[in-house]
This record gives C-alpha cells, structure tokens and sequence, in this order.
C-alpha cells in the first residue's frame, strides 16, 4: 500500500501551503487573471448556442423539410457548426475568439444561402435564414469586440 502522508505534516485537504510555495504561483495568478477577463463575453456564449440549436431544427420547425431537403440539410450543419463554436467560446475562450470573425462569415452565408442552397424557396424560409444570420453577425461581431478589447488590454 502507498504512503500517502504529507512530508510535512500537512492534512490531506490542506493543499493550501503546497501552492503558496509554488515557484510559478505569480504567473498561474496571472492567467488566472487573464482568463477571468476573457469571460465580459460569457453572455453571448448562451444565446449563440442557442442560436446554433434554432438553427439546426428549424427547418423541422417551420415544416420545409420536404419542400428544401438541401436547405434542410443545409441549415442542419449550419446550426451544428455555430453550436460547436459556442462550446468552444465556453470552453476555451482564450483560443476560440480569434474565431468570431468565422461566425460573422457564417451569418453572412446564412442570410444568402435560401437563393443559392434552396431551390425557389418561400417568404417564411427566406425570412428565417435572415433573422438566423442577422443575429449570428451581430454576436460574432460582440464577440469580435470584446476578443479586440481583450487583445489591446493584454499588450499594454
């Protein structure tokens, strides 16, 4: 069986002088700032994965799976790809807002893609791509804003 006391006579819950020794504790504090300062965005991540999940039903919504099966499709992916890059802005913000110009490219793609997807698709259709991509500019563009404000913060 292992030893598993502490050399220094320390309880086992008591971890609190290990990491107060610690030669790097300044530069995790550090981080551990940094990171803290990447969440002003943490009220976007919800509503883009939100967003993203709206988009991968609606077609089943608003019923035009028969009528558009390649819009149907189409918007399936598109909802399970915004989606992902929401878990990524929550998982691993410091990496993952470098991307949210790619979410504005992607709400831009879904404000056109009823005329080059679909095939002579109807006002309800067309209105919803627009409301979808309309609203993925804007948080992408939020979140584009607070990636810059962040980045211009970390270089002074």
């Amino acid at each position: 069986m292992a030893d598993l006391s502490h050399p220094r006579g320390e309880t086992r819950g008591d971890t609190r002088g290990d990491i107060a020794s610690h030669p790097d504790v300044h530069e995790m504090r550090a981080r551990y700032a940094r990171m803290l300062g990447t969440r002003d965005v943490a009220l976007v991540d919800g509503p883009v994965f939100l967003l993203g999940l709206y988009c991968a039903v609606s077609p089943w919504i608003l019923h035009y799976t028969a009528s558009q099966p390649a819009l149907a499709r189409h918007n399936l992916i598109m909802g399970i790809a915004i989606g992902l890059l929401a878990l990524g802005f929550t998982i691993m913000p410091e990496r993952m807002y470098g991307l949210s110009w790619a979410m504005c490219a992607l709400g831009a793609w879904m404000i056109i893609s009823p005329w080059i997807v679909g095939t002579g698709p109807d006002a309800g259709v067309v209105i919803n791509n627009i409301v979808i991509g309309a609203l993925a500019v804007l948080l992408g563009a939020m979140c584009a804003g607070v990636a810059m404000k962040m980045n211009s913060r970390t270089r002074t």
